[in-house]
């Protein structure tokens, strides 16, 4: 009866992974990518475990992949995932694929951002490489809210880590022109999801790997400004929910704590949920008190109508 158990389990997730992989669509985010420096040898390189990408490094050609909800009527709620790994790799799986699949559940729709990564090989400024791509996401699926069944008025980002940095960039900075475009779209996010975000580039508090595969070890202090989240934030900076572990000795705490007052400040809407125990690059919760944080996510999005 247990090998039964076993063997029906067994169908049930691979059947699941099936549907999963026929539910998303990938689509290039550019037809010509801006900032671009020609490399023919420089090539992506994808950890793969058991058939399914893991991480991957050395992106230069950027890609939305699309996870659109397996319900009859969706809430019409999408969001822009930027996995995070201090802008050295992504972590697509934990901090892309399966969070999408966890939107999904919630009848979200996920677009996970493979954003290119800043390398001075194929690109003419590498610090504005990432925000070129999390510009034209947005405006993309926005451009595209009849086609999947959103509502352009509810679109929002979610960003781990490093990728936390570059959604707050995103939120801070979407109205800033970092290439040529003719659309008239916004750029604007809707709402924001930091989770245990890089948000300052000042040096006391920054996570040092991300400082220096963006900006270089010699930034000036104008460009450290510029990129430190919690310097740019202003009144029409999109409401935010923020988690962190407080033990987290990676990426400091303080990080959100000074993103959150600097909304504070401003009067913009904002949620911190700082938790005693969970390290750093937990996704969606593997231990201690942190494991719970996606069911305050899911209450806040409720609190915000966008569920």
């Amino acid at each position: 009866m247990q090998k039964k158990i076993g063997l029906i389990s067994a169908l049930f997730i691979g059947m699941t992974n099936q549907i999963v992989a026929q539910n998303q669509t990938i689509v290039p985010l550019w037809s010509k990518i801006p900032n671009e420096i020609k490399a023919p040898d420089y090539k992506e390189k994808e950890q793969i475990t058991d058939g399914k990408v893991m991480s991957t490094s050395l992106v230069s050609i950027p890609t939305l992949s699309i996870f659109l909800p397996a319900v009859s009527k969706p809430n019409q709620t999408a969001i822009l995932i930027f996995p995070g790994g201090g802008y050295q790799h992504l972590a697509i799986d934990k901090e892309g694929t399966k969070v999408a699949q966890w939107l999904n559940s919630l009848g979200i729709a996920a677009f996970v951002v493979k954003y290119r990564l800043p390398n001075d090989k194929i690109m003419k400024n590498k610090t504005i490489g990432p925000l070129q791509d999390a510009q034209e996401a947005v405006r993309y699926v926005r451009q595209n809210a009849a086609k999947y069944n959103i509502d352009a008025t509810k679109i929002g980002i979610m960003g781990f880590s490093a990728g936390g940095h570059l959604a707050s960039t995103l939120a801070t900075h979407y109205d800033d022109k970092v290439y040529e475009t003719a659309s008239n779209i916004s750029a604007r996010p809707d709402f924001s999801l930091l989770i245990y975000p890089v948000i300052t580039m000042v040096n006391e508090v920054t996570h040092k790997g991300s400082q220096n595969n963006l900006l270089g070890s010699t930034a000036s202090q104008e460009l450290l400004d510029y990129f430190s989240s919690e310097k740019r934030v202003t009144t029409q900076t999109p409401t935010t929910f923020l988690v962190h572990a407080t033990d987290d000795t990676t990426v400091l705490a303080e990080n959100s704590i000074n993103y959150y007052l600097a909304l504070k400040r401003n009067n913009v809407p904002a949620e911190l949920h700082l938790y005693e125990k969970g390290g750093h690059g937990f996704g969606l919760g593997v231990k201690d008190t942190s494991k719970f944080w996606t069911r305050d996510c899911e209450e806040w999005l409720k609190s915000r109508g966008l569920l």
